[in-house]
């Protein structure tokens, strides 16, 4: 016979400050390196390496060997959905430098949120999608639309989320916007089919994503941008927003 859950266990892998920025660095959905991920948490490689450990064990991160490199990823976006519910929870870090200002307003303009497009423009996304039909909110929750057309448009072969496990549609709180975007299957193919036609690219930034010229004016023509804010100031740019 089991007790119940050992949530102390997990929380205290949280809440180490460099463990902890190590796995929100992995929300990009990445695999990274032990050499990356001290890097972002500035702490030394043998460091990162005892704390990836711990992670390991927990079950929180995964580790993908390739050839001599080992690379580390989230293990489920189970571990992904506690990660922003937690980002939610948590009171915002002080900007100090120009460089953290242009980080931040970076991954509120637009990051991913483990597989799937979050910040200001997953929001307009979200709020797009329902505008022309992709989705409805039916008995507080989220169904396909009747427009499946703009699917294909998108490059999106959605018969596959249709038939997995893993829920097609639903929210995801946007820990910056505090509204939701969207996540799920759906959401996860979106991405990378914006990705693989260049309508979206990554950044330098940790989980920061890019709209270029491209992908702002596909989107706009398909109806799916409904804010008007200009995302793209540039290809494989965005426009830096103000921090509100």
């Amino acid at each position: 016979m089991s007790g119940e859950s050992d949530v102390a266990s997990i929380a205290r892998l949280f809440g180490q400050p460099a463990r902890a920025a190590m796995c929100m660095a992995l929300l990009s959905g990445r695999a990274l390196t032990a050499t990356e991920l001290a890097e972002l948490a500035g702490v030394s490689r043998a460091t990162a390496t005892e704390h990836l450990q711990l992670l390991s064990d927990g079950r929180v991160i995964t580790v993908v060997s390739r050839g001599r490199h080992r690379f580390h990823r989230l293990a489920s976006t189970d571990v992904a959905d506690v990660l922003e519910a937690l980002a939610r929870l948590a009171p915002p870090m002080p900007v100090r430098s120009l460089r953290q200002s242009k980080s931040a307003a970076a991954l509120a303009a637009a990051r991913t949120c483990y597989d799937h497009i979050a910040g200001r423009l997953g929001v307009d996304l979200y709020d797009g999608m329902l505008t022309v039909d992709v989705m409805a909110c039916h008995r507080g929750g989220l169904v396909l639309g009747a427009n499946r057309e703009l699917l294909d448009r998108l490059g999106v072969d959605l018969d596959p989320y249709l038939r997995g496990r893993r829920p097609p549609l639903r929210d995801c709180l946007d820990w910056t916007e505090r509204r939701p975007h969207l996540g799920g299957g759906l959401a996860a193919a979106v991405l990378a089919s914006m990705l693989a036609a260049e309508w979206i690219t990554r950044t330098p930034r940790p989980r920061a994503l890019a709209l270029t010229q491209r992908g702002q004016r596909h989107l706009e023509e398909l109806g799916l941008l409904t804010s008007g804010e200009a995302f793209s100031a540039g290809a494989g740019s965005v426009a830096t927003p103000r921090l509100r």
